[in-house]
């Protein structure tokens, strides 16, 4: 069995996906076979991996830090959040239906979802149930790799939910793991949140937790020293590193947009143009926004200008707007309406001025939408700016297709249960090379396609905005040389450069090889003794896999009908991140 160790958070969005995937690249340099892993994810950013699963993409980004193949093997248990009071569970890479945060997380109030019948008598909050699947899932891993390095999720801390946890002290304690917490200093309260998150665990959990690190950490580090060694006179345990505050990582984003919505696509600088021209892209800020990532490769571009907007008047300077991927399509079209920007879009297009629709936005372009199965809306008039008829299917596309549009080969992946039906247009967007369409349509300067991950292929990229340049009379010329997946493997570097350069790594490969440090003090006052830990043989059986009743299971979405997204996916609860 492989060594391991579980990198958990003092919040959400502490840096937990950077160092996993940091120690990942970090650990793979060194020769080492690391897989990443986290047994249950929160996200609308997914991927497709090459059998078919649905995955988060940060455990994607984290498997391409380690160099291997993703696999379902790496997450397990994937939360999508559809609305403010449920989410679709997608179990080892499959969706099996809904339910709400109540029925889920304990207590009656599950949701009839397209799996069949009440969450709450058939599943019945037994989240623990997938203690079994998510560690035989981590064995597997650790039985075919040196190393695996676990991600939690939110805060070990959140003692109310302690007794189902899936992915933090439940899987370090099922899989004996060594913790080391993550927290973010430029939030503030760092060593509070250290020792406050240790305190609040049981002696038992806390037997686990063997060391800290601190994210984000601008300015001298001497000066910091101090407090360090005051946290280990406290806790009785090292801080493992100090990551310096990092500008411009651009990773995967694992939920929430964590970007300003007028600001531009992550921290990215916008080189100059190659051109005399620079391009303005606007992608409008839709509820339930997935794989917001789609635009990340037109923002690597020098001289394109990415920004997110919710109102009609920001698009009014932009060269092409994007309606991006939504686990709500319906919502995200009664959204645009009511925000003005549907009819914006509109004289867009009647003026000849390049949109773009992705996946859920190119289904809301179309004539109508038949949707019993995300909305349960029924019948709903599209934009009609595209001949297409949607209608919503039970089961989800889940695929990794390749194809040629504009002369260049494009690779995508697919993530939806809309069907489209197209009667009409200029000419496909995506043809097998033949002649013969494979996805979505474009009528004048108006395209969509289901494809996620399309603009990453940059010959593809280069001809799309040559396109869009020539129809918004821009004097922009893509750069001949922008290769996306090269300026990823250089950002996945600088993650494993952060490590090598200021963490522990004597301290961190010790935790791996040799797992749970013993001898570890208790810090009071520690959480209430519950059913978890209790003796293995002194707790109740736990099934490997959920029952047939896991075939309806789904969470509290905590998401909301306004632009920024990162607001309220804690307040479900920090550990589904």
């Amino acid at each position: 069995m492989g060594g391991g160790l579980l990198v958990a958070g003092t919040t959400s969005d502490a840096g937990k996906s950077v160092v996993t995937a940091g120690i990942c690249r970090w650990l793979v340099r060194k020769g080492v076979k690391v897989a990443p892993f986290k047994a249950q994810n929160m996200s609308l950013n997914s991927f497709v991996t090459r059998e078919g699963a649905e995955i988060g993409r940060a455990q994607a980004m984290q498997a391409a830090a380690a160099r291997v193949e993703p696999s379902a093997l790496m997450n397990p248990v994937l939360l999508k959040p559809g609305s403010d009071r449920s989410s679709q569970v997608v179990l080892l890479g499959k969706p099996v239906g809904e339910l709400s945060a109540r029925g889920y997380f304990g207590g009656p109030g599950g949701s009839d979802g397209p799996g069949g019948s009440s969450g709450a008598s058939l599943y019945g909050g037994r989240r623990e149930a997938l203690l079994g699947t998510v560690t035989e899932c981590l064995e597997e891993l650790r039985r075919t790799h040196d190393a695996v390095i676990c991600e939690g999720a939110g805060s070990p801390a959140e003692i109310n939910l302690r007794r189902t946890d899936i992915v933090n002290m439940g899987i370090a304690r099922a899989a004996r793991l060594p913790v080391v917490v993550v927290g973010d200093i430029d939030r503030g309260g760092v060593f509070a949140s250290f020792f406050g998150t240790t305190a609040l665990l049981s002696r038992e959990d806390q037997a686990h937790i063997a060391g800290y690190m601190v994210n984000k950490f601008r300015g001298d580090v001497t000066l910091l020293e101090p407090g360090l060694a005051m946290l280990r006179d406290l806790t009785g345990r090292p801080t493992v590193g100090v990551l310096p505050f990092a500008h411009g990582l651009g990773i995967d984003e694992e939920d929430g947009l964590r970007v300003s919505m007028r600001g531009a696509v992550r921290e990215s600088v916008v080189a100059p143009p190659h051109g005399a021209d620079v391009l303005r892209v606007a992608v409008c800020a839709v509820p339930l926004m997935s794989n917001f990532t789609d635009v990340d490769a037109l923002a690597a571009e020098p001289g394109v200008i990415v920004r997110f907007v919710d109102r009609p008047e920001e698009l009014a300077d932009a060269d092409l707007v994007i309606v991006p991927g939504t686990r709500g399509t319906v919502k995200a079209l009664a959204w645009l309406r009511e925000r003005g920007l549907a009819d914006a879009i509109a004289r867009r297009a009647a003026e000849g001025r390049p949109v773009l629709g992705i996946c859920g936005g190119y289904q809301l372009l179309g004539e109508r939408i038949e949707d019993d199965v995300e909305s349960r809306a029924g019948t709903v008039e599209g934009l009609g700016l595209l001949p297409v008829r949607v209608r919503f299917a039970r089961e989800k596309t889940l695929a990794r297709p390749v194809g040629e549009a504009l002369g260049e080969r494009v690779e995508g992946y697919e993530i939806h249960h809309g069907v489209a039906e197209v009667t009409g247009g200029d000419e496909a967007f995506i043809s097998d090379g033949q002649g013969r369409s494979l996805d979505g349509c474009r009528v004048g300067s108006v395209w969509g396609t289901h494809w996620h991950g399309s603009l990453e292929s940059d010959g593809f990229r280069r001809a799309f905005l040559r396109r869009v340049a020539d129809a918004a009379g821009r004097a922009f010329v893509p750069a001949p040389d922008t290769s996306f997946a090269a300026l990823r493997e250089e950002q996945l570097d600088r993650l494993g450069d952060l490590i090598e350069r200021h963490a522990d790594t004597d301290a961190l490969l010790r935790l791996i090889e040799g797992g749970v440090p013993a001898g570890l003090p208790f810090v009071p006052p520690g959480a209430p003794a519950h059913p978890a830990d209790a003796p293995a043989g002194e707790r109740p059986a736990v099934p490997a896999q959920p029952s047939d009743g896991a075939a309806d299971t789904t969470v509290n979405a905590a998401a909301s009908d306004t632009p920024d997204q990162s607001h309220s996916f804690e307040a479900l609860e920090g550990g589904t991140r």
